[in-house]
Parts: structure tokens; C-alpha cells; sequence
């Protein structure tokens, strides 16, 4: 499924759809249309949302409060467990504190070192996107650093972005708020407005629209990312089902 609130898309060789490999793109760095590339990490370029919300639904059913996988996702999806701890409060009668906060770093940690894989076409796209951009690429994520740089290794995307790695908990504002990205446009030396953006929830997206980027939405059906209408609705310019997709997308935007 996709749509678009701007530009239109020509058509690409077969082997860019496929593989996604640089090699393959039609156009010099020169005629991109856009000067850097912006992901988001979870659930864009690793499929940790379901390991992680696993994880977070098994200690708030501890402390007491029930919930399935599905209803964690979409309490927490797009938001950090300190975002909702106010309500995990209300809920439990327990004080998220700096204490639990590790326990669950912990605990979610482990389990993405065992069991985390990258989104299905997301190392290729990766690849064409960082040789198109000439590596102005970088990863702009509401999560701790701890956890994109495990993210990142265990995947094997850690080379593509070297240093370019940010974390909105290290920012004034975390999303939705634009900070994130405007710091990932600063280290890169690129204007936000020539940015692409790749969010797959409603909190990242507003944060990419927020900096006044071109937002892309990944949403390939199913728990775990926002579906396409409601990114849509926040401002994403087109919405992709999957990550191989991507690099023509980007290369063949016409931006309005």
C-alpha cells in the first residue's frame, strides 16, 4: 500500500527494485534529490519492537498490570517506557525509578542480542542509500544509545553510519519533537529541509515533519508500526510495505 501527498515516481530497473544496490541507481549524487538520508532504528531498520514490547509486557504484568503484546505496542509504540511513566504509575502503584529503568534495559538487552534481525531489504536499501548520498546518512532514533549501537552491530549496519548515530534521550526533547533530527541535519551539514526522513510510527513521523523534512513511512502491515492511513495523516509525504523499495523511491522523488 502507498500514497502520496507529493511527487511522482518513474519508473526503475528491475535489478533497483530487487536488490537495491548502488550500482543499480540511474543517477549521479549530483541529481539526488535529496543532500542526507535520516532513519529511525526501531522498526525501520531492525525488528526489535516486538522483542522489546515482549520484555516490557512480561514486567508491567509483574508489577500488575495485564496487558497482551498488541496492547503494549499500541500504548508504547513510537515512545519510550519514561514517556508513559506517569501512567504505568497510575496502573501499578509502582514508581518507575532509575532502578527499574535498568532492570528492563537489562532484560530487554539480552533478549536483542539473542534474538534481534534487521527488517527484511533494510541492509541493502542501507547500502545503495549510503554510496547515493556519498555517506550522509544517519540514524536519528528516540531510544538510548546503549541500545542502537547493540541494535546497529548485531544487524551488521554499524559501518554505514560510523558516529552518525542519535539518540533524542540525549536531546533538550525527545520525539515528537523535531530535535533529534535537527541534530542528526547539524552533524551531517546539511539543511533538514533537504533531508529524507524514514519513520514507521506517528511520534517519529511528526518529529521528521516537525524539522521540515520529506518523510517516507515504512509500514508493512501487522503490529508493530503504524499503519499507512494514520501516517498519512500526520504529514508523511509516501507511505512504502517494503524497505527494498526504498532506494528508488528516494532517487526518483520529485520534490514539490
Amino acid at each position: 500500500m502507498a500514497g502520496a501527498v507529493s511527487g511522482t515516481l518513474p519508473t526503475f530497473p528491475l535489478s533497483l527494485h530487487c536488490g537495491g544496490l548502488a550500482a543499480a541507481l540511474p543517477i549521479s549524487m549530483s541529481q539526488f534529490p535529496f543532500d542526507a538520508v535520516l532513519f529511525d532504528c526501531d522498526g525501520v531498520l531492525v525488528d526489535s519492537e516486538g522483542i522489546t514490547n515482549r520484555i516490557l509486557t512480561a514486567m508491567l504484568g509483574e508489577m500488575g498490570w495485564q496487558l497482551t503484546l498488541e496492547q503494549t505496542l499500541g500504548i508504547f509504540l513510537g515512545k519510550t517506557v519514561l514517556d508513559e511513566a506517569p501512567r504505568i504509575q497510575a496502573e501499578t502503584g509502582h514508581l518507575i525509578d532509575e532502578a527499574w529503568i535498568e532492570r528492563f534495559r537489562a532484560r530487554r538487552n539480552a533478549a536483542l542480542e539473542t534474538e534481534l534481525l534487521p527488517i527484511p531489504g533494510a541492509p541493502a536499501a542501507v547500502h545503495a542509500v549510503h554510496a547515493a548520498v556519498q555517506g550522509r546518512i544517519a540514524v536519528a532514533s528516540g531510544a538510548d544509545s546503549y541500545k542502537l549501537r547493540l541494535q546497529l552491530n548485531k544487524t551488521g549496519l554499524q559501518d554505514y553510519f560510523g558516529e552518525n548515530v542519535m539518540s533524542g534521550q540525549e536531546q533538550a526533547r525527545n520525539k515528537p519533537w523535531p530535535d533529534v533530527y535537527l541534530a542528526a541535519a547539524r552533524v551531517l551539514d546539511v539543511d533538514p529541509t533537504r533531508c529524507a526522513v524514514v519513520e514507521d510510527s506517528i511520534t517519529g513521523a511528526r518529529a521528521g515533519v516537525a524539522a521540515g523534512a520529506t518523510v517516507f513511512g515504512y509500514s508493512p502491515g501487522g503490529p508493530g508500526h503504524s499503519d499507512a492511513k494514520a501516517l498519512l495523516d500526520v504529514g508523511v509525504a509516501h507511505v512504502l510495505r517494503d524497505m527494498s523499495e526504498l532506494p528508488a523511491l528516494l532517487a526518483g522523488w520529485q520534490r514539490g
